[in-house]
């Protein structure tokens, strides 16, 4: 380890290094390629900058003039890649590192010109990285070390494209680290590509997973599920809490149920602007607020101090989500409950996932309004303000109070005074938690009958349970089991309900037509085979079918006789193949061609067909005669009254091709303003485009 890193831990108050830590800073992997798998919480971030330390300073124990950024760290969020860069500012700090940062939702010219006054180390997201690589406003030829954390994290949210583009900038002779909480199967198919003989390490199994996280599985009725968390807020009372959701609604709404009851609480979701993300993180480590409700874009590397309560208000979607999610509590050896909040229908999918994740959880009831009240009296008396001498500027009021109010009366008043500074409890309905996860007692003596009628008939349990609580007066509880056989069904019924259930047979012997019923002696004999798939008849036994090359009835290939005929395909027909004689190519036929067509009825000019011109004697009955003159036009209108104006016809007007061209005449009066405005005004007129392109065409407004 570099002495300048090793006093920066000490000036940090470190005075042990983890498991990872301390594997990854072991002297024969100062050049090795490391593929590191750890449990969240164990102290990777530090780990991998002491890791870097040989790579980036060599010999030497400070950086020289920063240009060219050495170092990548690469970070699946924007949060994590802030938190990132503010852990190794103080790391690096005696060595005079320069970092600049490079993720979504903040000023790329910022951005840009940190990068052109050079950085040592740059950490990034990924999205954000390769658009400055695109731009080339980032320099990676000098880059002798690049670290991906949370590595299944990026796969997870479809960085895997980005992060080939990225590695595959970066120069081959560099150091990658890879730092993931899992190695699935392509996080080591990225290993394989772009590492060189990577060196694996672990430190997951050492240890129990999360040993230091008190896991609570807390049972709720379904109307329930937000004043729960309520409760669980004031019952644990911590410094700092963070409340997880699914959905970006849900965050929504439970930030405002909270704000309203008076808890100081921030939201963290996508759909804030960076801005807002980073100021609400950094209020929960000023102390201005005290809960944070988020969906999992918190669920990774965010480190709060203080931070010893992690609610689900949602059940996360499988098991690793869960250990990510309980992960921000119980850090560098703090310890720190998990509260599962679990309606009923969820039960089993919160223990599904507690088995995969191989945890433990106490099953428990949300805290009572009661129970809540009994804490906050504990704590109370527990302060240690009640053991505190009397200051001398605390004599004078402490004697006025004494002197104008009862004992009694001071005691009550600092109660509803304590009361008011937090928020009051709510009242939770009873829910059993052990409720749905009793055994089924056991059936007690019995007896059993058969009824006639099984799979042969379409017998079904659901068939007969109702017919014989029908007919024999009984509930569902006095029937055990029910087991359907290829003929016949056997019943169960409790010993002290046959008398009874006989009873009300009077004799009868028949449920109904078809069910006739029967009392055995002793237990039946239960055949367990598989029920078959089919109805009604049994399937035919077969024999032993003969093989394709003796059946008759099988196609068979072409085959050549000996004396050269070929055999028919089918053996079945006599017919034999037809035969085909030779063809002599030098004497074969000339190929057919098209009549020509006659000149007349061609196309010459790609028009229409012309049609011949009838002559003299085409059609002897038809004799052409001279086409008719029109006469002159009548004097007036058709249907003008006597004695109207002759009409003169139509007046002549212009040819098509006389038509003036550009943009017709203004209208109004030649005269006016305006118009003499338009004939002046030279940017309305219509200038074609000397060059021979027709001008641009300026947008259309709305």
């Amino acid at each position: 380890m570099k002495q300048v890193l090793a006093d920066a831990l000490k000036e940090r108050g470190y005075e042990t290094l983890t498991q990872v830590q301390e594997a990854v800073t072991q002297p024969e992997l100062y050049e090795r390629d490391l593929l590191v798998s750890a449990q969240t919480g164990s102290g990777k971030t530090v780990g991998f900058g002491l890791a870097l330390g040989p790579t980036l300073l060599g010999d030497g124990e400070a950086f020289d003039q920063a240009a060219a950024p050495l170092a990548l760290i690469i970070a699946p969020t924007r949060e994590l890649a802030l938190q990132v860069k503010r852990e190794l500012t103080w790391l690096y700090k005696g060595a005079g590192a320069f970092l600049a940062s490079c993720v979504g939702g903040m000023d790329m010219r910022d951005e840009r010109r940190a990068l052109a006054r050079g950085a040592h180390i740059v950490v990034a997201t990924p999205g954000r990285l390769r658009d400055h690589i695109m731009r080339g406003s980032i320099d990676l030829s000098h880059v002798r070390g690049v670290v991906l954390d949370e590595a299944d994290e990026m796969l997870d949210l479809g960085f895997a494209e980005d992060l080939e583009f990225i590695l595959g900038e970066c120069p081959e002779e560099r150091r990658t680290l890879m730092f993931s909480a899992t190695v699935p199967r392509g996080i080591a198919k990225l290993a394989e590509n772009y590492q060189n003989n990577a060196e694996r390490v672990t430190t997951v199994a050492e240890t129990k997973q999360h040993s230091d996280i008190e896991y609570r599985m807390m049972s709720v009725a379904p109307q329930d599920a937000e004043n729960a968390i309520i409760n669980v807020l004031r019952y644990y009372e911590a410094p700092n809490a963070i409340i997880f959701a699914n959905t970006r609604a849900m965050v929504a709404r439970l930030t405002a149920r909270l704000s309203n009851r008076g808890f100081p609480v921030v939201a963290l979701s996508g759909e804030l602007t960076q801005s807002e993300r980073t100021n609400a993180l950094q209020s929960m480590r000023d102390g201005r607020a005290r809960v944070c409700v988020a969906t999992d874009v918190a669920a990774r590397g965010i480190d709060l101090p203080g931070l010893d309560l992690v609610i689900h208000a949602e059940l996360p979607n499988n098991h690793e989500t869960l250990l990510h999610r309980s992960g921000r509590t119980g850090r560098a050896g703090r310890k720190g409950v998990s509260a599962l909040i679990v309606p009923p229908k969820a039960r089993s999918k919160a223990q599904r996932i507690l088995r995969f994740a191989k945890l433990t959880a106490e099953m428990c009831n949300a805290p009572s309004a009661d129970e809540v009240k009994l804490r906050d009296e504990e704590r109370m008396l527990a302060d240690s303000a009640w053991q505190d001498a009397i200051s001398e500027n605390e004599q004078a009021p402490v004697q006025k109070l004494m002197d104008q109010f009862s004992p009694e009366q001071i005691a009550a008043a600092y109660l509803r005074l304590y009361h008011q500074r937090h928020s009051a409890p709510e009242e939770l309905n009873a829910v059993d938690a052990g409720k749905q996860q009793k055994p089924r007692a056991a059936f007690g003596p019995s007896v059993w009958f058969s009824i006639s009628g099984g799979h042969d008939a379409g017998a079904e349990p659901r068939t007969y349970l109702p017919m014989i609580c029908k007919a024999g007066d009984l509930t569902k509880d006095d029937i055990g089991a029910i087991r359907v056989q290829q003929s016949e069904t056997f019943v169960e019924l409790k010993q002290e309900a046959v008398a009874g259930f006989l009873a009300n047979l009077d004799g009868k012997t028949e449920l109904e037509p078809g069910a006739v019923l029967k009392q055995l002696a002793s237990a039946p004999e239960i055949s367990h085979s598989p029920r078959p798939k089919f109805k009604g008849k049994p399937r035919p036994e077969y024999g032993d079918r003969p093989h394709r090359k003796d059946r008759d009835d099988v196609r068979k290939p072409w085959a050549k006789r000996e004396d050269g005929d070929r055999k028919p395909r089918h053996a079945k027909t006599d017919k034999p193949a037809r035969s085909t004689p030779p063809v002599d190519w030098n004497d074969a036929p000339e190929p057919r061609r098209k009549k020509p067509k006659p000149d007349a009825a061609r196309k010459s000019d790609g028009g229409f067909k012309k049609k011949p011109a009838q002559t003299e004697g085409h059609r002897p009955d038809i004799v052409a005669e001279p086409a008719k003159k029109r006469g002159p036009k009548p004097a007036g209108k058709p249907g003008a009254k006597p004695g109207a104006k002759p009409y003169a016809g139509k007046a002549p007007g212009k040819p098509r091709g006389d038509k003036p061209k550009g943009p017709p005449p203004p209208k109004g009066k030649p005269s006016s303003k305006k118009n003499k405005a338009r004939a002046t005004d030279a940017s309305k007129r219509y200038n074609p485009n000397k060059g021979g392109e027709a001008a641009p065409r300026r947008p259309r407004k709305g």
